[in-house]
């Protein structure tokens, strides 16, 4: 009985522990080409290297066969904000390796994308990272919806999104 009681507990503590399962499988494909550019940030999940920016954007332009520059600008109380980083391509075409602190590179995974690549939906390999992104600084309600659809879809909890501030 007491055995029973103690791996019960612990089944329960482990129920607890466990991660939300997400879909972080990348589209199949990409055309890189397309992709680079600039890319207004509609929506994220809170995180402290971007905590307060609004007006965000991020450009991407390849500077050689593997390898993008990145540049992410943003306002944080009123002042301008930069960050500038790097991302090499992998075998699988919509997952990118991206990095802003030294050697060390997260997964930048596209998992959802327009039709004319008019906006993205971007995770990474996990699901503390979500992003919107457009090529415009504001999306229509039916393209939000398809989005947010999609994320939850995957299991993102949507509901964590941040809306930024565009002009």
């Amino acid at each position: 009985m007491k055995k029973n009681i103690i791996a019960s507990f612990f089944a329960f503590l482990m129920m607890g522990c466990t991660a939300q399962k997400i879909d972080n499988t990348p589209v199949k494909s990409l055309d890189l080409q397309r992709y680079l550019g600039e890319w207004y940030e509609i929506a994220r999940f809170d995180h402290r290297f971007e905590r307060g920016l609004e007006y965000c954007k991020a450009n991407y332009v390849l500077c050689c066969e593997d390898r993008i520059n990145v540049v992410n600008t943003g306002i944080k109380n009123g002042e301008p904000k930069t960050a500038n980083g790097k991302a090499k391509t992998t075998d699988t075409p919509a997952l990118l390796r991206v990095s802003f602190f030294g050697p060390f590179y997260s997964d930048y995974r596209v998992l959802m994308l327009g039709d004319n690549y008019e906006y993205a939906l971007v995770g990474s390999g996990s699901d503390k990272y979500l992003w919107i992104l457009s090529r415009t600084p504001q999306l229509d309600e039916s393209v939000k919806k398809a989005i947010l659809a999609e994320a939850t879809r995957r299991g993102y909890d949507v509901s964590k999104l941040i809306w930024v501030k565009q002009k």
